[in-house]
Formats: structure tokens, sequence, C-alpha cells
């Protein structure tokens, strides 16, 4: 055993946990893969200036008569500008 060793030295110290070349978090980079977007969306989830409304096509339901609402894809919901200059 090499007396340099830290963590031969000294059992509680995870040395998996400590950050490697500079590395914070390397893990804090990776995104999630984005949503696909609904026809009836203007935007995708997340982007600044849009807001989750109810889809005016199906009223919110998801639904149209006994099929699934084509602008939503049967969630109900789209995602819309909310904001503008």
């Amino acid at each position: 055993m090499d007396p340099r060793d830290t963590a031969a030295r000294d059992p509680a110290i995870d040395i998996a946990a400590e950050s490697v070349a500079g590395e914070e978090d390397p893990g804090a980079a990776v995104e999630p893969p984005p949503q696909p977007l609904a026809p009836g969306d203007e935007a995708a989830a997340g982007t600044p200036g849009t807001g989750e409304d109810v889809c005016p096509r199906c009223g919110g339901s998801g639904r149209i008569g006994e099929t699934q609402c084509p602008d939503c894809v049967g969630t109900g919901r789209v995602i819309r500008g909310i904001g503008g200059a």
C-alpha cells in the first residue's frame, strides 16, 4: 500500500465522487432529448415566451368525436406564444 494514496489511508474518501480534469459535474451538460412538437404547437416546450395552453381545436379534451385530436395529438394541450413586443 502506498502511503501517498489518500483512499488507502482514509476509506471515507470516495474517489469516484471526486471531480476529474476540472469537471464539477460531468453529467450536468447532458440534456434530455427534445420532445417532438405536436402539429398545433407553435414552439418547443420550454422556449422562452411560450406556455402551455388548452388546445383550441378540441377544447382540451384531446378528442374530436371518436378520434384523437390531430393538433394536440390527444393531450388536450398545445405550446403557444404568450408574449410579444
